[in-house]
């Protein structure tokens, strides 16, 4: 990161990470605060290797590392990840239809498993199918990859289809509050109106605005007849 772009950071992030020094305590400054969880997410140091490198407390460290992280989700999300508009969905579409000459497509939606520590106390809830603990990402991509919507709370243990029924994405999109353009026909034809699309694999359920592929059986069965 470059010296320009972590001042920009810091003047968004300076009003939350601003602390009173009292006559017996003197606060870590908002400069080694967001320093010290920046290290942590590039390098994914452990909290005790931290300890030596700041000289500080692993327990303090690990409160500056969390409160840090809920201060840039606090005031950054809206900027990072904000809701699409009608006018954004209908941006992304024309992106889709340039790049993959997928009409009507808004989206690309899968789920990414993010390894962790076994949680304590936590049982099988996070040991996922690939036989390690993990919280699952959640996401929506554009063609662009970047990503439109995110949802990471679910359990490594638990299904895509699940996960997004559970979700925020999957109750926005099922309550139509997505702000989806009204459907619109394909190119070449005037009737009738197609729906635009999220596109997400055979693991996900059909939804009027969410397509799913073949499954994998049944297309190869197709393909061999």
């Amino acid at each position: 990161m470059s010296i320009a772009t972590f001042d920009r950071l810091l003047a968004q992030l300076r009003p939350g990470l601003t602390f009173m020094d009292t006559n017996m305590w003197r606060c870590v400054s908002a400069e080694e605060r967001l320093i010290i969880t920046l290290r942590f997410l590039a390098r994914r140091n452990l909290f005790s290797s931290l300890h030596f490198e700041f000289r500080m407390g692993t327990s303090t460290i690990a409160g500056i590392v969390r409160a840090t992280c809920a201060t840039i989700s606090l005031r950054l999300r809206a900027a990072v990840l904000p809701q699409p508009t009608r006018q954004q969905w209908l941006q992304i579409a024309q992106g889709f239809l340039e790049r993959a000459q997928f009409p009507n497509h808004i989206g690309a939606l899968d789920g990414k498993h993010i390894r962790v520590w076994k949680p304590p106390n936590s049982g099988s809830q996070f040991y996922n199918y690939e036989q390690f603990f993990s919280v699952v990402l959640l996401a929506l991509a554009d063609t662009n990859e970047r990503f439109i919507i995110v949802d990471i709370r679910a359990y490594g243990s638990s299904a895509d289809a699940r996960i997004f029924q559970a979700s925020r994405m999957g109750r926005w999109l099922q309550s139509n509050q997505l702000d989806i353009p009204q459907s619109a026909p394909l190119p070449g034809y005037f009737v009738p109106p197609s729906p635009y699309v999220i596109v997400g694999d055979e693991g996900f359920a059909l939804l009027p605005n969410l397509m799913r592929l073949f499954p994998r059986q049944e297309f190869e069965k197709k393909t061999i007849g």
